[in-house]
């Protein structure tokens, strides 16, 4: 198996279960332990590999009932000689965006806002990005349901089985 290949295997691995063991991830991928650490180790420093973490259903914690997701389309003009890149670093280190994208198509940037509750978050908006001169417009949608989040589906979809009793 080339170095890509198993590049590949080693990252699409620990993407679906990071809590696997060393000794399972080099099984899984069929590469020799010291091999397989040593691909993640390189992985990790190139900046292939930027974190690990779980995917997290936070409606079902008691503390994260007031916990409000939005999603900000963004038009900006862009700067000259920096394009989207310098507005890009403005923005994203504000500890309300969790991700920010540039996007092609109505809008230049998507961008995904943690707050308390909605006032938080539109109290963002309209204090730290609406401001800024190069922005044009921003739309907010706020999620109301996760159902699938990074290919994992939230909602049980067990049907009910259940007999029906008419009387």
């Amino acid at each position: 198996m080339s170095e890509i290949k198993n590049a590949e295997k080693l990252v699409e691995i620990l993407h679906k279960n990071c809590k696997l063991s060393l000794e399972q991830v080099a099984a899984i991928a069929e590469m020799s332990l010291e091999e397989a650490g040593a691909a993640i180790d390189a992985l990790e420093k190139s900046g292939v590999i930027m974190g690990y973490g779980a995917v997290v259903n936070w409606d079902k914690l008691p503390s994260a009932k007031d916990k409000v997701t939005a999603y900000i389309e963004l038009k900006v003009t862009p700067q000259r000689s920096n394009g989207f890149n310098r507005l890009a670093e403005q923005i994203y280190q504000y500890p309300e965006v969790k991700s920010m994208n540039l996007m092609s198509g109505s809008y230049d940037f998507g961008i995904t806002v943690e707050g308390d509750n909605i006032k938080d978050i539109s109290l963002f908006v309209s204090e730290h990005l609406a401001p800024m001169d190069c922005v044009l417009s921003t739309a907010t949608h706020f999620v109301l349901k996760c159902f699938k989040e990074d290919g994992v589906i939230f909602t049980n979809t067990a049907e009910d089985d259940r007999e029906v009793i008419t009387l």
